[in-house]
C-alpha cells in the first residue's frame, strides 16, 4: 500500500477559530494538508470535486472532516447529511466543532451520522488542546479505508 496523503478539512466560518485551530493543527505536524472551507456550499464543493474544485481528485477524501454547525449558505447539519447520504464520502469521520451546546444540535448530529460533537471551549489553551488531540486520534490512531 502506497503512501496516504493525510489531509484535513477544516469547514470554519469564524476567522479567528480558524486560526487557531490551523495553529494547533500545523503546531502538532500530524497533517501534511489542511484544506479550509469557509461555508457550506465550499465544503461540498470540495469533498464532491464540484465548482472550483472540479479537478481535484475524488480519491483524495480528508481523514476526518471538522465541521461547524453555524456556517453560512448551507448550514453544518445540512453538509453533514449531504456528506453521510453519499455512497462516496458516507465513510468519512466527521467531528462536530462548534459553539453551540444545544441539546437539539447535538442529538441532530449523531442522528445524521456525525462521529463526535465536541463543543469549542472558549478559552485559548483548551481549544487548542483540544484540536490537536482531534488531529492526534483520527490521522495517527483511526484507521480508514482506501478509496
Amino acid at each position: 500500500m502506497g503512501f496516504k496523503k493525510k489531509m484535513i478539512l477544516l469547514v470554519e466560518d469564524n476567522p479567528d477559530d480558524e486560526a487557531l485551530a490551523l495553529r494547533a493543527l500545523k503546531k502538532s505536524n500530524l497533517a501534511n494538508e489542511i484544506a479550509v472551507a469557509r461555508d457550506g456550499v465550499e465544503a461540498l464543493d470540495f469533498l464532491f470535486c464540484e465548482g472550483k474544485f472540479a479537478d481535484r481528485d475524488p480519491c483524495e477524501l480528508p481523514v476526518v472532516v471538522l465541521l461547524d454547525l453555524k456556517l453560512p449558505k448551507v448550514d453544518g447539519l445540512e453538509v453533514l447529511k449531504r456528506i453521510k447520504n453519499d455512497e462516496r464520502t458516507r465513510r468519512l469521520p466527521v467531528v462536530i466543532l462548534t459553539s453551540s451546546s444545544e441539546e437539539r444540535d447535538i442529538i441532530d448530529s449523531y442522528d445524521f451520522g456525525a462521529n463526535s460533537y465536541i463543543r469549542k471551549p472558549v478559552d485559548f489553551n483548551q481549544f487548542t488542546e483540544a484540536v490537536a488531540q482531534l488531529g492526534l486520534y483520527w490521522l495517527v490512531l483511526n484507521e480508514v479505508p482506501d478509496c
